[in-house]
């Protein structure tokens, strides 16, 4: 690919610059500790003699609140420094952490408190995420590289992830997880305070003049014009309260209860490794309909329920979830490169929060869900059923023509809002 004129990744055609290599161990390093931390809290509490209906409450009070602020978060990251308030957000994180080390190291394990504590993490996501889709562009001209380079190294921290916090877990009790969790957010806000970052093109900052209510309204309108934004996100709620919501807290309860806490590091490590393989095969492949190929990668997602809830031996389980976290991964680069191709840069990050919110509002019923269904039904009838829903999901996706028939863009991306609406016009006019 030839290097455009402003080109942010320094070289001819080039990737790696200094700018994004910060951010790509930015990236890898907070998903080392956002892997470790799930295993730490199900393995804490769960020893503590608590269940699944508790692991889906303090789940669902971190993802309620990202859910709930994101969209504020991304109207803030439209007016402000982005990148100061990402590394705001991380140094927070930094503190919620180590307040969770002190609770676990001592046994104190109050419910509510570990809530609030989670709460307060995702809000700090909130603030955080929606910056995220303005900063990629800034630092690469590549943006499907990017995307699936930052990809595969959060697949191999995803997998690596939950094996260090197994051993971890094993040396220290989970209170040392989330001592590394702590260090993990103070290296990424280093590394973002590192970047040296071109001035951004003042199309991008011309809402600051307008009123907070006036810039949320101009990001909903932006999101709404697009058939094949929102009618990914109401799909994609289906799937959160109806699937992946209840299976995260379901399977990590029952493969501890069965197998240990090693085994969920495992198994989960599986699906990491199953994940660099889909993101790197993202590179590779450029679908002229990217949102089509992901689709169909998502077929296979349904594995990940599945093999638990069939009883398997835990080769399989590893299998199903390793061949589901290459469909996510495969599916999650053709998905933001979509965002970023086509999306103005002045209003994306709002664009991006209302995609964020309204793929997670569900996930916290989900995870609420998940005790209450337990109880009632069982684990493995739950999750059964959530491989039902996630197999109907892939197809429901390839149904919608907006969706399949979206054109891939120009890897550069819409710089400004007046760019004619790409993505909508050609998910109306293919056939």
């Amino acid at each position: 690919m030839n290097t455009a004129p402003g080109d942010p990744s320094g070289t001819p055609g080039g990737l790696w610059s200094r700018n994004f290599t910060l951010f790509f161990a930015a990236r890898g390093v907070a998903r080392l500790g956002d892997m470790m931390a799930p295993v730490a809290l199900a393995t804490g509490l769960v020893l503590s003699g608590y269940g699944a209906g508790v692991v889906g409450a303090v789940l669902a009070s971190m993802t309620a609140c990202f859910a709930g602020f994101v969209i504020f978060g991304g109207v803030i990251a439209d007016r402000v420094n982005n990148r100061v308030l990402m590394i705001g957000a991380d140094l927070v994180r930094v503190g919620v952490q180590a307040v969770m080390a002190c609770l676990f190291f001592t046994g104190h394990i109050v419910v509510w408190q570990i809530c609030v504590l989670s709460a307060v993490n995702g809000i700090c996501a909130a603030l955080f995420q929606p910056g995220l889709p303005t900063l990629i562009p800034r630092i690469a001209a590549d943006v499907q590289g990017a995307n699936g380079a930052i990809r595969t190294i959060e697949s191999l921290m995803t997998m690596a992830g939950p094996a260090v916090a197994g051993a971890l877990v094993g040396l220290t009790e989970p209170g040392g997880v989330f001592v590394a969790y702590a260090c993990t957010y103070l290296a990424s806000a280093i590394c973002l305070a590192l970047l040296r970052l071109p001035a951004p093109d003042h199309r991008s900052v011309k809402s600051r003049g307008n009123s907070f209510r006036s810039d949320l309204s101009q990001g909903w309108q932006e999101f709404r014009s697009r058939t094949w934004l929102w009618g990914v996100i109401v799909i994609w709620m289906v799937l959160m309260i109806a699937s992946w919501g209840p299976m995260v807290p379901l399977i990590a309860t029952q493969v501890v209860s069965e197998h240990g806490p090693r085994t969920l590091g495992l198994v989960n490590s599986a699906m990491g490794a199953g994940m660099v393989v889909g993101a790197l095969v993202a590179m590779r492949v450029r679908p002229v309909r990217p949102l089509r190929a992901g689709s169909a990668a998502l077929l296979l997602y349904w594995l990940q329920p599945a093999s638990v809830a069939l009883d398997l031996p835990v080769p399989l389980i590893a299998t199903g979830l390793a061949a589901a976290g290459a469909a996510n991964a495969f599916w999650g680069v053709m998905w933001t490169t979509s965002i970023l191709t086509q999306v103005p840069t002045d209003v994306r990050s709002r664009v991006h929060a209302y995609d964020v919110a309204g793929s997670v509002a569900m996930l916290p019923v989900g995870q609420a869900l998940a005790g209450p269904a337990s109880e009632i039904f069982g684990i493995r009838q739950v999750l059964a059923f959530n491989a039902v829903i996630a197999l109907g999901v892939a197809l429901a996706l390839l149904s919608v023509p907006a969706i399949r028939n979206l054109r891939k863009a120009d890897s550069r991306g819409v710089t400004d809002s007046s760019t004619t609406a790409v993505a909508e016009s050609a998910g109306k006019g293919a056939g």
